[in-house]
């Protein structure tokens, strides 16, 4: 069982009485700097587990009699229990929600690197409340307008946002310090402040930490805005009293927003306000007297039980440890994405048990994942065994694992409807046919061989990966051609007038924007597939253009290994001339004869180098690499056969000529 499912699973179990239990699933992040892909991994182990609950909460089939067997034992009928949650659901008593909580009400607590010097005066101004820094690193006055614009926690917000809507994320946002400023934490911090000695030997046994002796669960906002350097000197509902850095005496409101609780404090609380019911967390915070631990304790005298949850290991960057947005040593999501395709992110995370730790390398590594991504999908594609009957219950196992991590992997949840349903393995196979017939690696092949893109559509074509129902796509990728379709206020149209967009879903519709988006997102190019065609190759070739674009940022990113780097050549290069001898010339010159006659594709050029390679028995490796040295002045490279074909036979048969003759002289 894939580790979304089985936290579903257990989520998604009626109570004790048969009824349907409420499930929030709670992220969270303070926007102290740059969001980073490390973040990525909370907020999409959340997410799967939401597409995870939603199959599991709403559908019938198969896992109904895992259900049925509980419900047995509470003498409620399936009908019953459907009934009842049909009665419920129309109250409005049953929720489903994933939330996004952004800690805006958290102070600075420093002047961070990629910060100017004067943000000094702001330590301890809490984020939601001060200037966005400008491209400088200094505090944009005019972005803030005095509060009224963008502050320092919405300006690392908003591309997060922006990123995760790119990978399918769409959770609730909650802006914690609105809903300080609304009243929500009133109740929570009048508990609080009336249980200071409670909550203080909470911490001190659980933590092993012991508190000064000024400490309060509440941090009030001081005369100039900080909440560092403040002492509280006293509690009547609803004004915290204190003084401040400056010798100040005032007074707090604790239903205006004016301060926050601690940490520790704040998250037991924000469980409260917000229903949560799954949460997971870092390794930090699960971590033994760490936050979680005290979070439980402290649930109780907030009237709730702690949620379920999970603790999660750390994503590092492949020789730079651990990201933190607060130290810079990061990339941030916006950025990945320019690189990586989303699909590949989100099977990062998917392919990965949140506890395992996971170094994010966007240089030769990530062909690699593209290449294992590729390999599974392929599997999914052909189908499942014949004998799968057969195989052992770990192995049948292993395939389901397998199409669920396909399945999370998708931009476009097709998790919705049900794993078990029939057919659910043909629609997680339609949703990577496209990966599987044009690999990342072979379009990073194409990305530096043509310059142009329509080149690389016509190489696919020639290659029989793609067909004329690319036409479609070549008009949503930029491509003016004589195509049946046509794009118009952001909706796709047949010219023979039929128009496809009724077949999308009211709920595709809002989530796409697609009556009001005039460009082609991700998204809806994601939903495009699956409602408009079912033609041989729609699925298959749909994400190309947008693939392709993060390929060609990859190309010119300083990411990219230049191990893969293309470097073809025109004549023998020095390298080549150092590598190759007297011995090759026989090979060379029969390869030479026999690639002026024959088809000239990938599979027969391979076949031609090897044959030729078998008759002057000469290992196929050193025969390879005698090519990798003439064609790219390297002993290695991709696949050659799909290089060579790539270029004209003029220009190899020209270059294969320069080192025989080189040989020959």
């Amino acid at each position: 069982m894939h580790w979304a499912d089985f936290e579903a699973k257990n989520l998604s179990k009626p109570g004790k009485d048969g009824e349907r239990q409420s499930i929030v699933i709670a992220a969270g992040i303070t926007p102290s700097g740059e969001f980073h892909v490390g973040h990525l991994r909370e907020i999409l182990t959340c997410e799967m587990i939401y597409r995870a609950c939603r199959n599991w909460s709403w559908t019938d089939g198969e896992r109904y009699v895992e259900i049925e067997q509980l419900l047995s034992e509470l003498g409620m009928t399936i009908q019953q229990w459907e009934e009842k949650i049909q009665n419920e659901r129309a109250k409005n008593e049953i929720v489903l929600e994933f939330i996004f909580i952004v800690d805006s009400a958290d102070p600075l607590r420093k002047v961070y690197p990629f910060l100017d010097e004067s943000y000094e005066r702001f330590i301890g101004h809490q984020l939601g409340n001060i200037p966005p820094p400008d491209a400088n690193g200094a505090p944009d006055y005019s972005r803030y307008d005095e509060g009224r614009g963008d502050s320092y926690a919405d300006h690392f917000l908003s591309p997060f946002v922006e990123a995760l809507k790119k990978i399918g994320v769409r959770p609730r946002i909650v802006d914690n310090l609105s809903c300080y400023d609304n009243g929500e934490f009133v109740e929570c911090i009048d508990i609080a402040c009336k249980n200071t000695d409670k909550i203080r030997e909470i911490i001190s046994n659980v933590s092993g930490r012991d508190l000064p002796e000024d400490w309060f669960p509440f941090n009030p906002v001081g005369s100039d805005g900080s909440m560092d350097g403040v002492t509280v000197t006293g509690y009547d509902y609803p004004y915290v009293s204190w003084t401040d850095s400056l010798g100040v005496d005032g007074r707090s409101d604790i239903r205006l927003g004016q301060g926050k609780l601690p940490w520790r404090i704040e998250w037991p609380a924000k469980w409260k306000i917000h229903g949560v019911t799954y949460e997971p967390y870092g390794k930090d915070h699960g971590a033994a007297g760490g936050s979680y631990d005290t979070g439980k304790e402290i649930a109780n005298l907030f009237d709730i039980l702690a949620p379920q949850g999970l603790t999660y290991e750390w994503i590092s960057l492949k020789g730079a440890g651990a990201m933190s947005s607060s130290i810079g040593n990061t990339i941030g999501p916006m950025d990945v994405l320019e690189i990586v395709p989303p699909e590949i992110v989100r099977y990062l995370i998917a392919r990965s048990p949140p506890k395992r730790h996971i170094d994010f390398d966007t240089g030769s590594a990530l062909i690699e994942l593209a290449d294992e991504y590729q390999r599974n999908c392929k599997e999914l594609i052909d189908g499942q065994p014949e004998d799968f009957t057969k195989l052992s219950k770990r192995q049948q196992k292993a395939w389901v694992v397998k199409i669920n991590q396909i399945a999370y992997s998708q931009v476009y949840d097709i998790t919705f409807g049900g794993f078990s349903g029939e057919g659910w393995e043909d629609e997680v196979a339609d949703a990577a046919s496209d990966t599987h017939v044009v690999s990342f690696r072979h379009l990073a092949l194409l990305a530096q061989l043509y310059p142009d893109d329509t080149d690389i559509w016509k190489s696919l074509k020639r290659s029989g990966m793609i067909d004329s129902s690319f036409d479609l796509l070549m008009e949503l990728g930029g491509q003016n051609i004589a195509s049946e379709y046509f794009i118009e206020n952001g909706i796709v149209h047949s010219r023979d007038g039929f128009d496809y967009v009724q077949y999308m879903s009211s709920d595709v519709k809002i989530n796409t924007e697609i009556t009001e988006k005039q460009d082609w997102d991700i998204s809806l190019e994601e939903a495009a597939w699956h409602h408009y065609s079912s033609g041989k190759n729609m699925g298959k070739t749909s994400t190309l253009p947008r693939r392709l674009k993060t390929i060609r940022n990859w190309l010119e990113s300083p990411h990219f290994p230049e191990d893969f780097r293309l470097r073809i050549q025109t004549e023998i290069s020095s390298g080549a001339i150092q590598n190759i001898d007297s011995r090759d010339l026989e090979y060379l010159e029969a390869l030479h004869r026999t690639l002026q006659t024959i088809d000239w594709d990938s599979h027969h050029i391979n076949d031609c180098i090897c044959e030729q390679a078998k008759i002057r028995q000469i290992v196929l490796r050193d025969a390879f690499q005698l090519l990798y040295w003439i064609v790219l002045d390297q002993n290695f490279g991709p696949k050659l056969a799909n290089i060579l074909a790539e270029m004209s036979r003029n220009d190899v048969l020209n270059l294969l000529q320069t080192a025989i003759d080189e040989l020959s002289s």
